[in-house]
């Protein structure tokens, strides 16, 4: 996927969870933060980021923030991105034979992020973006998530009616040893996500290549599950 109109600033403060005080050409601007995450060990006073510059004027906030550097990484924050780098990684070939890919399907009582078919099986899938890098691991959650451990035993129960299920992290960033759950931060997640891998889940992970202005998932990333 690629951004339009971007352009560079330094981070100044963040108000809140939903927008950010951004330097641009020795100005200050407000931009919408488009990701709701904690992000503090991102978004830090004088850190480079990247603005995508909106196309509707009438916007209270003229700028959108997609990237943030971090030492040598780039790493977008753009919370919408993962589920669209997924969606064109699965068209052109990710998941072999694809006939169907629907986005936000209902099974029962439960909402997943994709459905796909292929000539001989079906599956469903949950895409969750990773921002998170400690020590060139990339962890997920950033913060507790009761919302993806809901989503994991949704998983589990798609799988025991016998449909392919799997969940993937998108780590938006490249350059990462491997993917790990945060236990740390939410230990019931890590419980979650291994209990769904011990009962048939596909647990994947992969990196992105990332510019300022683009994002397209890449390559596998080894997953440790060991907390």
């Amino acid at each position: 996927m690629e951004y339009q109109r971007v352009v560079p600033g330094a981070f100044i403060a963040r108000p809140n969870r939903f927008i950010a005080q951004v330097e641009v050409d020795g100005q200050t601007v407000t931009a919408h933060v488009k990701n709701t995450g904690r992000c503090k060990e991102l978004l830090l006073p004088g850190a480079r980021v990247y603005l995508e510059r909106a196309e509707n004027p009438a916007r209270k906030t003229l700028y959108d923030l997609i990237a943030v550097e971090k030492g040598p990484l780039l790493i977008n924050m753009d919370a919408q991105a993962p589920n669209k780098v997924f969606g064109e990684w699965a068209r052109s070939g990710g998941i072999p034979g694809l006939t169907l890919l629907r986005p936000e399907t209902t099974w029962g009582s439960s909402r997943f992020d994709f459905y796909w078919e292929s000539a001989t099986e079906r599956g469903f899938v949950e895409v969750k973006g990773v921002t998170l890098e400690q020590d060139g691991v990339a962890r997920f959650p950033d913060a507790p998530t009761l919302r993806g451990v809901k989503h994991l035993r949704e998983l589990i129960a798609a799988r025991q009616q016998g449909y392919r299920a799997a969940v993937c992290f998108v780590i938006q960033m490249t350059g990462v040893k491997f993917f790990s759950s945060n236990d740390d931060t939410h230990p019931e997640f890590g419980d979650a996500l291994r209990e769904a891998a011990r009962s048939g889940v596909e647990v994947w992970a992969y990196d992105c290549r990332v510019t300022p202005s683009s994002l397209v998932m890449a390559d596998p990333v080894p997953v440790r599950l060991t907390p």
